[in-house]
């Protein structure tokens, strides 16, 4: 490869690393204005795998919400206590068994679920001690996923979805259908679902389709109430 096919490679490839952070912020901040129409003023929320805390961040200002934050990664916590947010570094694979039942009004989980060990007993447990849950997931059925594997026949890749095979932090792949049956069998109800497409924006479609052409997915729900 020549000097001039070198830099064209490497300049595309910063282009297009650039417009990707760009495209996941743009979900990161749609995700987090949606959840900030749902939470109630002083609602208690707490928030697993807050990442660098930006969504308790934005809540306690706009909401006063009480707010806890539960991450892994050393970098995230430290990231949180510098914003003001309370912070527990802890493996929500672990240590969810020693919260009360209906302790928060909210328990969020956004663009984590893919990534535990175990989400169905994660998902079990946040709609024990929430009033009512949020999470949000890239949804894997994605057209451009289906097509990607269809005709390259290798590990595609989304603005959702930017990594390669080999470091993707993503474990389990979930659709919009998938999760929607999990509900179903264990007794989940679903009270609101939003689903997202390029850019962040709402998908206009009926849900019917929402498998074929979300890009993200965000649902409330909680467990059944059985009398």
């Amino acid at each position: 490869m020549n000097e001039k096919i070198r830099v064209e490679v490497k300049t595309y490839d910063t282009e297009r690393l650039k417009k990707l952070t760009m495209d996941r912020q743009a979900y990161e901040n749609r995700i987090n204005e949606e959840i900030s129409a749902v939470i109630e003023d002083k609602a208690r929320v707490l928030d697993l795998g807050c990442g660098n805390g930006d969504l308790l961040k934005l809540l306690m200002d706009r909401k006063d919400i009480y707010g806890l934050g539960i991450d892994i990664s050393t970098e995230a916590v430290l990231n949180c206590v510098k914003k003001g947010v309370s912070v527990i570094q802890e493996d929500i694979d672990e240590g969810l068994s020693q919260y009360k039942d209906k302790s928060y009004d909210y328990v969020i989980m956004t663009e984590t679920m893919q990534a535990v060990q175990r989400p169905d007993s994660v998902l079990q447990h946040i709609v024990r001690i929430g009033s009512k849950a949020i999470v949000s997931f890239p949804n894997f059925a994605h057209h451009s996923i289906r097509f990607g594997l269809f005709f390259r026949g290798v590990m595609p890749k989304t603005s959702k979805l930017p990594y390669e095979w080999y470091n993707t932090p993503n474990i389990r792949h979930l659709t919009v259908k998938d999760f929607k049956e999990f509900c179903a069998k264990n007794g989940i109800k679903i009270l609101k679902e939003i689903y997202l497409v390029k850019n962040g924006k709402r998908m206009r479609r009926k849900s019917f389709f929402a498998n074929f052409f979300a890009e993200d997915a965000l649902f409330i729900i909680q467990k059944k109430q059985y009398i």
